[in-house]
């Protein structure tokens, strides 16, 4: 595929209808980044690597593909920002990649849909096109320091795993996120845990809502022993399970004892950049931003 910094921008299911603050972000920072985006027109649901699969892999693969079959059409590969999502498009490319006759029969479905795939395309992550930028570059961009911020970064499952798909290694220790938190002057605060499942994903939050909420308070305890100022990640579902069980845990004790903003990178940066906190979609968090708002901003 080209190497040009424009990509088909794929926003996924949770993204536009829970989090347009996130996107709004994203639209944002990512320009000044000198990576543009265009809409993928068109685009179903990725759709999600634990449930839908395990009912039919062969639709599946056939729904992942043509969303990869649109942005190929489109002649760029496609950005997304959600790490399930980012599993579903990684993992379908590997199964086309390596099963030549899957990928025959994805495109015998499309036979008659106007859609043609080969399978070229490229699916990143926006985290990994950020991180493959000059560091001095992004720095260059920055205007606020965010010195004293403790940051409790937290990566997610599909971001990483299976390693064999991913462009980060095998390592157990990843740094990439922490190093760029660290671009903006914040800390990467140590936590215990640290890469622990959020809790929401493989339709546990869907059917088992408590026990989602147990495993999001395994963590968001350890983030309140170190103190951190915020959690950072880079995954709409993650973000949505990190903010709505600090609600729903503060209801059940009736008292506001979770009270740790949840944000995404690009919130992060556009601040670091010295963006507005309301263009960057800070003002209309499930959790308020406003504690740590106040600490950057110096009130």
């Amino acid at each position: 595929m080209t190497e040009s910094q424009t990509y088909s921008f794929f926003l996924g299911c949770v993204m536009p209808n829970r989090f347009p603050n996130v996107e709004a972000s994203i639209r944002l920072v990512l320009p000044k980044l000198g990576i543009e985006l265009e809409d993928l027109e068109g685009a179903s649901c990725c759709p999600a690597p634990g449930v839908i699969r395990s009912f039919s892999e062969p639709t599946w693969l056939a729904l992942a593909s043509r969303n990869l079959a649109l942005a190929e059409m489109a002649g760029h590969d496609l950005l997304t920002g959600c790490n399930g999502c980012y599993g579903t498009f990684k993992e379908t490319l590997s199964e086309i990649r390596e099963h030549p006759e899957r990928l025959k029969e994805v495109q015998s479905v499309f036979k008659g849909m106007g859609l043609k795939f080969k399978g070229e395309v490229e699916a990143k992550h926006l985290i990994e096109i950020i991180y493959e930028l000059d560091p001095e570059n992004i720095k260059k961009r920055l205007t606020k320091s965010l010195e004293g911020i403790k940051v409790g970064v937290h990566y997610g499952c599909h971001l990483l795993k299976p390693s064999k798909n991913r462009p980060w290694g095998q390592t157990q220790r990843h740094t990439f996120l922490d190093e760029l938190v660290e671009l903006t002057g914040a800390t990467s605060t140590k936590y215990k845990d640290k890469f622990l499942c959020c809790g929401a994903g493989g339709g546990v939050r869907g059917s088992q809502v408590a026990v989602s909420v147990d495993i999001a308070k395994e963590k968001l305890d350890n983030l309140l022993e170190v103190g951190v100022d915020c959690i950072v990640n880079v995954c709409s579902f993650c973000h949505l399970q990190y903010e709505a069980s600090q609600v729903q845990l503060n209801k059940e004790l009736g008292e506001k004892k979770y009270q740790i903003p949840v944000i995404y990178y690009t919130q992060l940066l556009g601040l670091a950049m010295g963006l507005d906190p309301m263009e960057l979609g800070l003002g209309v968090h499930m959790i308020s931003t406003q504690p740590l708002l106040d600490k950057i901003l110096g009130k």
